[in-house]
């Protein structure tokens, strides 16, 4: 079961949940309400997404109970707001340059978003605080070094827990980029995290 928080810290130019960042919308709930419909719909793993998750302090106590609860849970995060939360996995997806909005786009945000994207101290905690995996969204081939120099500030990061993601809201476009991505993750030893969500329903939400 996905809980996703809206609103977000960051304005990723290619981010596929604009209704939790860009235009944040949703409902007002209680910790109490979102523990009682996860214990209702029953599942044993819970993700707590976003948005960014991490914005909210909501998130501390809403983690407890779903421990109490005897829930596997991860939070996906971009690392750049530390909580102190109850987590079996903390999905760590770093923004690279390639995140940041053009200013056709919004002339605002792009420097603000430029400013927060990359907070290495907060990787740092989360990665010696939690089990931990790290994932980069990754559009064209020049990314990748991008992802090699983002590591080597961080040899504590152990590289079998790192995995690339294509970059895209369509399988064509999915499956083009896996021909080159694949074979490069391979060859470095990373893993490939396919989006099979896409693959399976299209950029839909629920999914």
């Amino acid at each position: 079961m996905f809980v996703r928080t809206s609103g977000c810290n960051l304005r990723c130019g290619y981010c596929d949940t604009p209704y939790a960042s860009w235009t944040p919308e949703g409902d007002d709930v209680t910790v109490d309400e979102i523990l009682r419909q996860v214990k209702e719909f029953g599942d044993e793993h819970v993700v707590l997404t976003g948005g960014e998750p991490m914005l909210f302090a909501e998130l501390a106590p809403l983690s407890e109970g779903l421990r109490q609860q005897g829930r596997h849970i991860t939070v996906e995060t971009s690392g750049t707001i530390y909580l102190p939360v109850e987590c079996d996995l903390m999905s760590i997806s770093p923004k690279l340059s390639n995140s940041t909005p053009s200013l056709e786009r919004d002339l605002r945000w792009p420097a603000r978003h430029e400013r927060a994207r990359h907070m290495p101290e907060v990787i740092r905690r989360l990665v010696a605080e939690y089990d931990y995996q790290v994932k980069f969204v990754v559009d064209r081939p020049a990314d990748c070094l991008e992802v090699e120099e983002y590591l080597a500030q961080f040899p504590e990061i152990d590289r079998a827990r790192v995995m690339l993601m294509p970059q895209g809201t369509d399988a064509a476009g999915l499956a083009e980029k896996a021909q080159w991505l694949q074979p490069y993750c391979r060859l470095h030893e990373l893993e490939y995290c396919p989006r099979q969500q896409i693959e399976w329903f299209g950029a839909t939400r629920g999914t």
